[in-house]
Formats: structure tokens, sequence, C-alpha cells
């Protein structure tokens, strides 16, 4: 079984900062874990992972950055300069035997 749970969200205006933490418990080994985000009425969109590397969306290369502790079983996104239409809800997810693995996202809102 794997579970996910994501913390670190909130409001914060034009230019600040957020750090995302995405916790993951499983008796399997967790490889790849990514971020997307939603927006109301769009759909939910890839915004980086980390596995052996680490990638990014063109929308947020050079202001977030993704990083993990493995001893703390957590994912981070870090995001600076956050701009209003980063807000949304933020998730994150693995994969595991064939199956996406989501946690039930935390709010980001950034005000103008």
């Amino acid at each position: 079984q794997v579970q996910l749970v994501e913390s670190g969200g909130g409001l914060v205006q034009a230019g600040g900062s957020l750090r995302l933490s995405c916790l993951y418990s499983s008796i399997y080994t967790i490889n790849t874990v990514s971020w997307h985000r939603q927006t109301p009425g769009k759909e939910r969109e890839w915004v980086a992972e980390i596995d052996e590397e680490t990638l990014y969306d063109r929308s947020v290369k050079g202001r977030f950055t993704i990083s993990r502790d493995s001893g703390k079983n957590t994912v981070y996104l870090q995001m600076n300069d956050l701009k209003p239409e980063d807000t949304g809800v933020y998730y994150c997810k693995t994969r595991k035997f064939g199956h996406d693995v989501w946690g039930v996202g935390t709010q980001v809102t950034v005000s103008s």
C-alpha cells in the first residue's frame, strides 16, 4: 500500500515563496514522485518530477526546485517568485504496479 500526504500550501503575495512537502509511506521502494497542479475549469497539469534526475515544466523552470529527503520519505517543492497563475491545488503522485497514487492535494493561492 502507498500513501501520499501533501502539506505546505497557503496564501502568498506575488513574488513570495512557499515550500510544499509530500510525505510518502509505503512498504515498497518509491522512485519517481511528481508534482501536479489543478485550477478550477482546467485539467490537472504536470509541474515537476524527481527520480534519478529532476525535470520541470517550462512555466516553472528556474523558479521551482524539487528535491527529496529519503531519510524522511519526503519530496519537497520549493516555489520562489510565485505568480498569480501558479494558483491551484497541488498534488503529488507516484506510480506503483501500474497504478497512479495521488495525494489529496494542498491549496496554493498567489495574490497579485
